[in-house]
């Protein structure tokens, strides 16, 4: 047990308490001597290297290389996504992948290089392999977007799973961003990130790490290219990154260099290349499509452990209504189960709850469920009983049912790597739905499970399905949640074919967009934590996850009325903009921090109920594109390197820039522009991009700026849609795009175009399709204008 694991595992038990503690002492004695007997012991290594090549042969989208000591497998597929693999790895089984790996790119030829290597040569990318397995990645006009070294592996003498080491290197210039949700990020500075999912045991703030979600995904930003690299493997391992210097030491570039060591699990990667939206997109095409939200979804939600019963959950709703505050849902926390049990309730505390879900239904605001992986492990207990019948449950490597510690006490875990017990975990949430739930929220599915000392987790040698091909926690612990995810997804699939499922989870992988979202786990109250806050979402919408937030206000603490309502009006702009808490934190609804605070958080409120168009929209684009709803400022110009190191704003699609305030005491905020005229969408003022242009930031309100030429989805004063158009430039035209979408359900809705443009002293703004130009569908309000200039 190393030092982190003792911080962490003293934080797990006194979250806990005493009552458990004995228990936690316990299932941490229980762990070690299960991975003691149940783990091969690696003893001697030896370590290889791919050697020479021998031969190639030639196949569709690129081809085999054989050396002396590994053969590499190379494809480029028709999306123009390039895939390689080592040791006969190929791009299947994945859980990452949404599906068969994508045709090959018929184009794409294999062909010998100089020095006795080889390179594939396609559409948008070249790839070059040494004689020895180095691989480059260039553009089509020959840039080097990324060398990888040879790689090197360790294999234990006696058999079993080999370590393995990739080192690369990328442009002096290039950053990096991702791996997952990094409260550090978004841009990923020098430093060692680990990849292994974990409950940091308490609050956390930018200096922690890694937490909830880690993917070995990163997307390097470069001069010359984007390009995003994902190592399809789910083993523990770490990621060290050291940006590049240009012109170091007697004047020669610096390359960045990323060295991935991986505990096992096959050598593999994907590398999609070109401008970020065109990166991300083919992302989304390899690990599939995000899920559309229902509408309600993205409306303001609160949340609390601690509301403990319906009048507590009434009194909070009728404080909204009285003070006519927008909500579209409440959280109901672990107090609302019987003794923690999931798929309970506590009928003392909720004895209708049937009805009271009833009841807030009519006035338009959902109830959402918490979820936990664990089960008690008690007779009588019907969840445990039924799983105990399906053989749901994982098992330690001699055959027994691994038991931890969580909130209800000693616990089972579902193996949620078997095909069988998802749909049969998928069925359970039929008695969420009789209990009147709209929406699910999984938490402690790292997994979680609480320890006096060493990692709260399950053992490493746990044994999992994998889906029929057999291994253990250090293959599956990644993949967990993921799984999780997917069981509740395809089980609501199920059980309301007519509805979105609505699913958002602590903890995830790669892919874990296709099942739902995120939310930010326990972020420390402190300006620290807001600033983390905005972190994560930018980190986890660039590893292709759009839909996250953070818990507002903190989950721990009692911020200041100025800290809760910067963090207030930044999750007004966020995808899921959610209020949470802790049982010991202080309150967080708005009316709780004084009459100004709640004036202040009204118009924030007002404002977002105002955009739930916009955000409609760009929610079905993101499904659509995989852009995330939340982009940073060099989206659209990755070669601006003064955008590139900017990380306290964002865009929230292509219309609106939002520059939070993150600091205390502030009334004004340097902003950087990108290209273009921005208006302020409060003053009207206008400012010309590129560049760094002070804005009052009043506390009253957040700078939100508006991209000239813009044509923004809005709800209108009489609740029906209305386009918000921003005046372009004189000499310029302006674009936006409208989804009008019913809500909730399967139907497709038609994508609406819209294009702005002067003519004479009037903005023109006209609907674009295949039969032509027509006039738009809904009211036109045209903003930004001089005096004596009008819309028409």
């Amino acid at each position: 047990m190393d030092g982190r694991d003792l911080v962490h595992s003293m934080k797990a038990v006194g979250s806990v308490g005493a009552a458990q503690g004995f228990r936690t002492v316990r299932a941490a004695w229980r762990r070690r001597r299960a991975d003691a007997t149940g783990l091969p012991s690696r003893g001697v290594e030896r370590a290889r290297v791919p050697g020479a090549v021998r031969e190639a042969e030639p196949g569709p989208g690129g081809g085999l290389l054989r050396f002396g000591r590994s053969e590499l497998r190379i494809l480029v597929t028709v999306s123009g996504a390039v895939f390689w693999g080592w040791d006969g790895a190929g791009p299947e089984p994945s859980y990452a992948l949404a599906g068969q790996c994508p045709e090959p790119d018929p184009r794409a030829v294999l062909e010998p290089d100089k020095d006795g290597g080889w390179r594939v040569v396609a559409e948008r990318v070249t790839v070059v392999v040494s004689r020895h397995g180095g691989i480059e990645v260039q553009t089509p006009g020959g840039v080097l977007l990324r060398r990888d070294l040879p790689p090197r592996w360790w294999e234990p003498v006696e058999g079993g799973p080999a370590r393995w080491m990739q080192r690369s290197e990328v442009p002096a210039d290039a950053r990096f961003f991702g791996l997952g949700g990094r409260a550090s990020g978004p841009r990923l500075r020098d430093g060692v990130y680990r990849l292994w999912n974990t409950d940091p045991g308490g609050s956390f703030g930018p200096g922690d790490d890694p937490l909830y979600i880690t993917m070995p995904v990163q997307l390097v930003v470069a001069d010359a290219a984007t390009h995003l690299v994902f190592h399809d493997t789910s083993w523990d391992g770490t990621v060290t990154l050291r940006e590049g210097e240009e012109g170091a030491g007697s004047g020669h570039d610096r390359a960045g260099t990323s060295e991935l060591r991986m505990e096992g699990g096959p050598l593999r990667c994907w590398v999609t290349v070109g401008p970020p939206a065109r990166v991300l997109m083919a992302w989304a095409a390899l690990t599939g499509a995000p899920a559309l939200p229902p509408a309600w979804a993205l409306g303001h939600q609160h949340a609390r452990w601690g509301f403990g019963s319906e009048q507590e959950v009434r009194r909070i709703v009728s404080g909204y209504q009285e003070r006519g505050l927008p909500l579209d849902a409440v959280h109901l926390d672990i107090d609302h189960l019987d003794e923690h049990q999931v798929f309970t309730v506590d009928r003392d505390r909720f004895p209708k709850l049937p009805g009271l879900a009833e009841e807030l239904r009519r006035d338009g605001i959902r109830l959402v469920s918490i979820v936990d992986p664990a089960v008690k492990a008690a007779p009588g207990n019907t969840v445990y009983d039924s799983g105990t019948v399906e053989d749901a449950f994982v098992r330690d490597a001699s055959g027994r049912v691994v038991r931890g510690v969580v909130w209800p006490g000693e616990a089972v875990f579902p193996d949620f790597t078997h095909a069988r017990v998802r749909a049969w975990w998928g069925r359970r949430y039929e008695e969420r739905l009789a209990e009147g739930f709209s929406g699910f929220w999984h938490d402690m599915n790292e997994p979680t499970s609480f320890a006096a000392f060493g990692e709260t987790t399950l053992p490493r040698s746990a044994r999992h399905a994998l889906e029929g091909r057999g291994g253990d926690h250090r293959e599956a612990h990644n993949v967990y949640a993921l799984c999780m995810a997917r069981a509740a997804y395809e089980g609501l699939r199920e059980l309301t074919p007519g509805q979105r499922p609505f699913v958002f989870s602590r903890s995830g992988w790669a892919g874990m967009q296709r099942y739902g979202g995120t939310w930010s786990g326990d972020v420390g109250t402190g300006w620290p934590g807001l600033r983390a806050s905005l972190s994560l979402v930018l980190g986890l919408g660039l590893c292709g996850v759009p839909y996250s937030g953070p818990d507002v206000g903190g989950y721990d603490g009692s911020p200041s009325p100025e800290l809760f309502l910067r963090w207030f009006q930044l999750g007004a702009y966020l995808p899921l903009f959610r209020t949470h808490a802790s049982l010991r934190a202080g309150r967080r609804e708005p009316w709780e921090f004084g009459p100004e605070v709640l004036e202040h958080a009204r118009v924030a409120l007002v404002e977002r109920r105002r955009l739930l168009p916009y955000f409609m929209t760009l929610a079905h684009l993101a499904r659509r594109t995989g852009a995330p709803y939340v982009r940073p400022l060099w989206w659209h110009a990755p070669e601006d390197r003064g955008l590139r190191e900017c990380e306290d704003a964002f865009l929230l699609g292509d219309a609106l820039l939002v520059a939070p305030v993150l600091e205390p005491g502030a009334d004004r905020r340097a902003v950087q522009l990108p290209r273009g005229r921005w208006y302020d969408t409060v003053t009207g003022r206008a400012y010309e991009g590129p560049g760094q242009v002070l804005v009052d930031a009043p506390l009253s309100r957040i700078p939100v700026l508006a991209r000239a030429g813009s044509v923004v989805p809005v709800r209108g004063a009489d609740g029906g849609l209305e386009l918000e158009v921003w005046a372009p430039a004189r000499g310029r035209t302006g674009t936006g795009l409208m989804v009008a979408d019913a809500g909730d359900g399967w139907e497709e809705p038609e994508t609406e175009r819209y294009v702005s443009r002067w003519e004479g002293r009037r903005v023109v703004v006209a609907r674009e399709g295949a039969d032509g130009v027509s006039e738009p569908s809904h009211p036109v309000r045209v903003r930004g204008l001089a005096e004596g200039e009008r819309q028409m």
